[in-house]
C-alpha cells in the first residue's frame, strides 16, 4: 500500500468538500487540544494492573485450600488425629535408619 498515494487522494477529497456551517466556531481546535492529552498505555503498566488485580483472588483461594486441607480427613480416618508430641515424633522419623542397638565397632 502506497501511503503517500493515500494521503494525497485522502487531502484532494478533503478539499474537494468545504467544511459545512452547521460545525461550530473552533470545532477543531477543541478537538485536536484533546488528542496530545491522551497517552499511550504502557504494556508494564497493564501487566502491573492484572497482577494486582489477580493478587486478591490467589490469595483467598489459598487461604481456602488450606482451611479445607486442615479440616478434612485424611483417607482411612475419621476424624484428624492430634499431635501428641511433635518432638519425639520428628525424632523417631529422622532416626529411624539409625540402629543404636546394633553397634558396630570399626
Amino acid at each position: 500500500m502506497n501511503h503517500k498515494l493515500l494521503q494525497e487522494k485522502l487531502l484532494a477529497a478533503a478539499r474537494a468538500h468545504p467544511p459545512s456551517d452547521r460545525v461550530p466556531y473552533a470545532f477543531e481546535k477543541r478537538v485536536l487540544a484533546c488528542l496530545p492529552t491522551q497517552t499511550a498505555m504502557d504494556p508494564l503498566t497493564l501487566w502491573v494492573t492484572a497482577l494486582w488485580r489477580a493478587a486478591l483472588p490467589c490469595v483467598a483461594i489459598m487461604v481456602l485450600f488450606f482451611v479445607w486441607t486442615r479440616t478434612s480427613p485424611g483417607p482411612g480416618e475419621s476424624a484428624p488425629a492430634p499431635v501428641a508430641n511433635l518432638g519425639s515424633d520428628l525424632e523417631t522419623t529422622l532416626l529411624a535408619s539409625v540402629s543404636f542397638e546394633n553397634e558396630l565397632s570399626w
